[in-house]
Formats: C-alpha cells, structure tokens, sequence
C-alpha cells in the first residue's frame, strides 16, 4: 500500500512537471476548490519526501571545502524557510544561501511568561504559562505564512541556551512538521552551508536548563519584588543574580567605610654608578637581613640619619631573561573586562557593539558581512583552520622569529561550557585596515575599535612571548639593603601587537605577588636600563628620598573589576553580566561616579532588607551552585523539576516569614529630637526616593523637609541648603541650591508657596545657541553630563565638563577639561580637525601635581 502511494505520488508530481503549463491550467480551471486543494496538499507531501529523501539528507546544498556556490533552485524546485533572531543576521545569511531560501527574523523572543502575573503553576510542576509576546503577533503571523509553503524550516536562532529557548517556541507556533535546529560558531560562507546541511532536532536539555533560569528568575523576582514594593518603594525589583551583585557592592562599600589608614614611609636612595651618572634609584628592602617596615617618621628619620655616612656597596647583581607570555584568546568576561580597561567601554556597550560585529556589517560590494564569532562564550578553545590561518599570517607579516613552533593551546576554566569557540575574527582576510574606511563612513569608530581589540588579541594569542633582560641589584650599606630593578625589553613578540598594557589577569597576578610578600613583584614591570654594575662595586649615595604614606582601603567596583569578581565567583553567565550591570543602575541601588560603582541610600537599604530576611537567596555560594546546577541540567545529569523542588520549599517558607516579619520603610518614621524651626514640632527620619531625610512630624500641616548626614560619633547632622545671590524671579525670595533624581538645581526659598526652579549655570554660554547657559545635569542612568539651559529647544550636550575659554588655534568658544587613565587631566579643544591639546595646570576645582618627596 506504502508503495502504491509513493509511486502515486511520484507518477503526480512527474505529470505535474512535464504536462504543458496551459493544459495545466485547464485543468485546474475544472477542479472544484475543495479537490484542488486536497491534491496541492498531495503534492506538496509527495514533495517533502522525495526532498528528504531516505537518509533525510540535503542535496540541495554543497557545503564543501572550495566554497562553491549553491545550486540555484529555480522553478517549482524545494524551497526552505531559515529563521534567525535579527534582520542584520538574516541580511548576512541570505547571501550565503542563494536561490531556494528564505531568510525571516523573528526580532528576539516571541514567546515569554506573561508580565502582569507570575505564569508559573507551582502547583503542578512549575509549569509556565508561556504566551506570544505582544507586538510579536504579526511577525509570528508572517513566519506561519512562509512555513506553509515551505518544504522545511531551519531555525538558526544564537548557538546558545537563550537561542535554543527562541528556536523551541518558534516551532511550537510554527506547527510545522519539518523543523530542524541548525547553529553556527561564525556567520561565513562555510559555516552556515555546512551547518544546513547537517541539521539536527532541537536540544531538550538546553532548552529545559534555559527554561529553568527562566522559571527562577520568576519566582523570585516576581514574589520579593511585591514585598519591597509593600516595604520600601514601589517600582523596586529583586533578582537571584542582580541582588546578589548589589550585595558585592554595598558590602565593599562598608568595607572602605571601616577601613582605617595606617601610616608606612618609604626609602629609597638615588645612587650614581661606577661610571657615573645618569643616576638611578633603589628601595629599601631589608635591614639587619629581615624585612622592615617603617611605620613612623622617628624611626625613618633615625635610619636616614644613620645611612648617611654608610658606603653603598653593590652585594649582589641578578641578571636574567624574563618572558611575558601572550594573553589567551577573548572569552566574553574577558573581553568585557579588557574593553572597559583600554576603550573606557560599559559592558553593555561592548556586547551591543559584539553583537553588531558577530550579526554583520556592510562592506561596500561585499554585502553584508560578519567580522568576529559568536561573542557569549567562556572558552579559549580555536579551531584548527582558524589557527593555520593566523600562524600563516604571523610568519608572512611579523617573520618566522615572531612565530612559535607549536600552535599555543590554552586551557579553559573548569567551569567553562566550552560549547563555542573563543572570539575571533571570522577571516584573516578582513584586517582592521581594510575595514576602517567602511565603519568609518558608518560613523561607527567605537565598533572599530572594538574590533581591532579583538583582532590584535586574536593574532597575539598565537606569537612568541615578550623576552626582557631583567636586571637585580642587591646593594648593602651598613645594616641596610636597598635593591635596584631595570628591565629592557629584548624581543617584542606578542607586543608587536598587542601592546605593553597590562591585562587584567596580570594585574590580578601581580596583586597576589605583593600581597605574598614576592620581592620582585614590584621590579617586574620596571622600565628602564641599570648601569653595568657587579659584585663588590662602590656606589656614591646623591640623596636618600624619604615619603609618608597612608594604606589604603580597597577600591570600589569598576565595570571592569565587578564584571572579574561575578565571574571568579561564579555568578550569573558572561552572557548576563551587561544585563545585571544596567540593571542595577536603572533601578538605582548603584551609582557610578568616576568609572567606580557606590551603592545609594536605596540600594544599601534594599540590600539590608533582602540579606536580613533572604540570607540563603542572597548568599553568593548559593547562586554560584544554582549555575552548576543549570549546567547539569544542560548536560541531561539532573531534571529541571527536580532542582525547581529542591529550591522552592525553602523559599517559600523564607517568604513567608519575611513577609510577616520585614520592616516597613515606607511608613516607618524614626523619631528625633530635632526641632522644626518653622512649627516647633519634632523632625522624623523617613525614606524617600533620594534616600533618608528629615521630615516634619506635623506632616501635612507642615511640609518642612531637611537633608542630613551622622557625625563620627553617629550624631544626625543637619546638611544646611546652599544658598545662592539669585532671587526668585516670581516672588523675590532667595534662590537655595537642592538636589533631585536628576541633579543639583537652584529653587526657590519659598517652596512650597513658589515653586520656581531652574538649573545651574556652570560658567559658560551655549555655543550652539548662543542665548542660553550650560549646566550640570545627570542622565536617567546617573551619569554627569553638560547641556544646555534651553532643553529641549536647543540640545547640545557634552559629556565633558565645557570651560568659558577660547581654543588658541581654532578660536573654538569653549574647551573641555578631559581625564584619561593614561594621561590624566587634560584639556582639548572639541574641535576633532583642530587638535589643540594642553596638559593640567594646578588651579581651582583641578588637582596638583604630588609632592615632591622629601630629601635628607
């Protein structure tokens, strides 16, 4: 019977080829509607099959080596749908498919929990109530049009838990019985035809780890964010990643706050050689042959006392090559990390830029194309063509010197998924100076950058290390010994490209060396040539160089360090870390001031709420076991069920609890024996949206307000409103300076009888105006930017502080005081064509130069 229909099916579709078309017409013309359609039906069956063939193979596609060009399908040959998330990914595809395909976005996710409820029945299962995202109806609706008439459908969605969670729900809606999953490291040529033509079904334990993720993140944020709504604030949020992350925050906040200096001193001596000047510098390290600490200026000043009549005599000299090997391929932490480091990006700057290069961007006749792999990866793993590749690149444009014997392997972390290669470019044959012109007729010079960082990593992950002639003096002098460092560079090899900037991990690795007392951790980064010097030679002491200083606390966050401490700590995914980083900041628990991350009032607050009453939530080896956890689940070693079980008991319980037993912030009126100067009634503490203030007890009848501060001793502090020359345009009274979500401002003293305000003027005129003012605002995010006064009929905006001075070149009205970690305070004409550029005088509201160190 099988038989019979197959061949019946293959007899149709031979008459359906070879009959002339008007006859075919015809005949259509006499067919009734409902058996016309029954037989397209047939038809199109008949067709899948034949397609498909027994072995369910492609011949449609030949992805072969050489690269050859698809067969074109023409006609009423098979036709096949590829669904990807975005339209500058489908645009790069396209071309690499020909004829016979159809390549649709989805534009993300269509499918998700609903927003206004939990959409998780605990009850049974923890099943999700997944419902098509709205706004998302007609791309479905046009995705379900093309399945129809297509023999198969390729969903080509991120290689990634989050693209196979998108490709899942994609077939579900499409209902088509011929989907298949096909991912792709790198968006070439290669990759993608080689990819169709070995399509696979979806992966259920991917999905069921995403769908997990997914499913947690709902529990717990849509059942504590309620709860800080009821208790703090309204429009608050609670996450088992973002929280935690606060925590980090706020709890190395404290720790700079209980940090108390202490004093050390240095010592070094400038010594003149054998053979004279130039002269060159060594620091105390040791006396009486053990390691002192000066910790006071009385005894600094007794052993400089002492020092002076000694003779320097070198006791021992070390001279060694040191080799700097290269960094490991870009992993997305690291990438991140390294791109806040050297081009002062924020995370999720770099991802967005990532994701545009990995998606494809125009090159000029090329087309679309894309530049980099796929950038959400924690491996270093390269594949062996891409290796060849560059090693071939290497010897060809550095020389044989510069390339290793062996291709250099790196080893990955424990913890790594290894499931995609590390970042790289997709092709040797688009180096950053080929490209330049094109992104930068896009105007797109950070994408550039970014690239080029991820090229120049790339190419210098595969050369030979840095050799340096390192040099080590030990010179005694009485019951004193100084040691003197140099170091030259000898063979640049990776440097050539990559540059002499430390990475973060040999930052990392350099902290830990002083922290365990390595006396060559200081000298391994010194610069600079020592005079020939050996055993037994006389040095002639010029001067000994005394300073006081202060121990330091540890440093806040930067983009760069949080996004190294969630990763060594195993919180959240690379993937995550830009979400978690502006998701922090837009619900205000973090500000950045100067590149550092501090936790508000309100981010303190919240996070005082949630360790008190969620300290198993909360605790940051419990959300690293979560992820290990999340991988089982993606490697079929646990059910997904199961781990949702085993966190939602006790969860429940704790939620409960604290709902019964958390402060209430919100109506919460600490009492104080302040007076309020207007009514005579006692000021209470309150929480607002700008944190903790003084409010009047005999609120609504007095609406008297004050901001304050504590004392050493704890003592609350009334912080007095600034008050200014201006008067109140409307009624006269002085102007006083106050603060809100957006900044500092000037308003009116007679608030809230007159409600007249208007921002501060920084000292210079709107150059692109020219009637109004520039002042300091803070954008939504918390970051200083200047603007002018006229907003929004004039929108000029710096995000570099303007000064009321004229270019001397180009005669531009303003300058702009500008800082850099390599350069420091600077100031330069914001004219890019004139290039005027002067470094930082000491003057009002810009730092000096540090003291010189005392001389003995």
């Amino acid at each position: 019977m099988a038989t019979r229909t197959k061949k019946k099916a293959e007899d149709t579709e031979a008459t359906e080829d070879t009959a002339p078309r008007k006859a075919t017409k015809k005949a259509a013309k006499k067919k009734p509607a409902a058996k016309a359609k029954k037989a397209k039906a047939k038809k199109t069956a008949a067709r899948r099959r034949a397609t498909k063939g027994d072995d369910d193979t492609l011949p449609t596609v030949d992805a072969d080596a050489d690269g050859e060009e698809p067969v074109a399908r023409r006609g009423k040959g098979p036709h096949y749908l590829v669904v990807v998330e975005s339209p500058a990914k489908a645009k790069t595809i396209k071309k690499y498919l020909g004829t016979g395909y159809t390549v649709k976005a989805s534009v993300g996710h269509v499918k998700d929990l609903p927003k206004s409820k939990i959409g998780v029945d605990v009850e049974h299962d923890f099943q999700p109530e997944y419902e098509v995202i709205k706004g998302k109806e007609k791309v479905l609706n046009e995705l379900k049009k093309m399945a129809k008439s297509a023999d198969r459908v390729f969903l080509a969605t991120d290689p990634d838990r989050e693209g196979e969670a998108i490709a899942w729900h994609i077939k579900e809606e499409l209902a088509h019985p011929d989907a298949l999953r096909v991912t792709f490291n790198e968006i070439t040529k290669k990759a993608v035809q080689e990819a169709i033509a070995q399509p696979r079904e979806l992966n259920q334990d991917n999905y069921d780890s995403q769908q997990t993720r997914r499913i947690l993140d709902r529990l717990v944020g849509y059942q504590i964010s309620p709860l800080l709504w009821q208790k703090i604030r309204r429009g608050l949020s609670a996450g088992r990643v973002q929280s935690v992350a606060v925590r980090l925050v706020v709890e190395r906040e404290a720790e700079i706050k209980a940090f108390v200096p202490e004093e050390y001193w240095s010592l070094d001596a400038l010594l003149a050689g054998p053979t004279g000047p130039p002269p060159f510098k060594a620091k105390l390290s040791k006396v009486d042959g053990k390691k002192m600490e000066l910790k006071d200026r009385a005894t600094t000043e007794g052993l400089v006392a002492e020092l002076q009549g000694a003779d320097f005599v070198v006791a021992k000299v070390d001279r060694r090559e040191r080799r700097r090997n290269a960094p490991a391929p870009f992993i997305t932490s690291k990438l991140q990390q390294e791109a806040a480091n050297r081009l002062s990006f924020t995370a999720k700057k770099t991802m967005t830029l990532a994701q545009k290069l990995y998606e494809g961007v125009p090159l000029g006749e090329e087309g679309q194309t894309a530049l980099i792999t796929y950038m959400r990866t924690d491996s270093t793993r390269l594949s062996d063509d891409a290796v060849a590749q560059v090693r071939e690149l290497i010897g060809t444009k550095y020389g044989k010197d510069y390339l290793p014997e062996e291709p250099v392997v790196y080893r990955s972390r424990k913890s790594a998924q290894d499931a995609h290669e590390a970042i790289r470019p997709t092709s040797l044959e688009y180096p950053p100076e080929r490209v330049r012109p094109f992104f930068e007729a896009m105007d797109e010079q950070d994408m550039f950058r970014l690239y080029e960082l991820i090229w120049n990593r790339f190419v210098a992950c595969q050369m030979k290390p840095a050799v340096y002639d390192q040099t080590s003096a030990d010179i005694s002098a009485g019951r004193a010994t100084f040691r003197a460092s140099g170091s030259t560079l000898k063979f640049p090899g990776y440097l050539a490209v990559y540059g002499a900037g430390l990475t973060p991990e040999e930052e990392s690795e350099k902290e830990k060396a002083k922290a365990a007392g390595d006396e060559g951790a200081d000298g391994a980064d010194a610069v600079g040539e020592l005079p020939v010097l050996n055993d037994g030679d006389k040095l002639t002491l010029q001067k000994l160089l005394h300073e006081q200083h202060f121990t330091q606390p540890p440093p806040r966050f930067s983009e760069a360090t949080l996004v190294k401490e969630l990763e060594e700590r195993g919180i959240g995914r690379p993937s995550t870390y830009a979400a978690i980083l502006s998701t922090i900041q837009d619900k205000k628990y973090v500000e950045k001031l100067e590149g550092r991350f501090r936790p508000t009032d309100l981010g303190q607050m919240t996070n005082e709420m949630l360790v008190k009453h969620f300290p198993h939530e909360l605790d940051v080896t419990f959300t690293a076991t979560m992820e290990e956890k999340l991988d089982q689940i993606s490697e079929g070693g646990t059910s997904w069920k199961a781990v949702l079980h085993d966190f939602y008991g006790p969860f429940k319980e704790t939620l409960e609890k604290a709902k019964a037993e958390m402060r209430d912030v919100k109506r919460e009126e600490i009492k104080t024996d302040i007076a309020c100067e207007k009514c005579g009634n006692l000021f209470v503490i309150k929480f607002g949206k700008m944190g903790h203030f003084l409010a009047c007890s005999n609120y609504p009848d007095c609406k008297n307000t004050k901001d304050f501060k504590r004392d050493a001793e704890g003592k609350i502090v009334i912080v007095e409103e600034e008050t200014t020359d201006e008067t109140c345009e409307k009624c006269g009274k002085p102007m006083v300076i106050k603060r809100g979500r957006f900044g500092r401002f000037m308003a009116c003293s007679g608030y809230p009888d007159c409600k007249t305000s208007k921002p501060i003027s920084i000292g210079v005129g709107c150059p692109d105006c020219k009637q109004g003012y520039l002042t300091e605002r803070r954008s939504g995010r918390g970051k200083i930017f200047f603007g002018c006064n006229r907003y929004p009929d004039c929108k000029f905006a710096a995000w570099d502080r303007p000064l009321a001075e004229q270019c001397p070149q180009c005669a531009s009205p303003y300058l702009l005081q500008k800082f850099s970690k390599r350069d420091g305070a600077y100031i330069s004409c914001p004219n890019k064509e004139c290039g005027y550029r002067r470094e930082v005088v000491e003057q009002a509201g810009v730092p000096a130069a540090p003291e010189a160190p005392s001389a003995a």
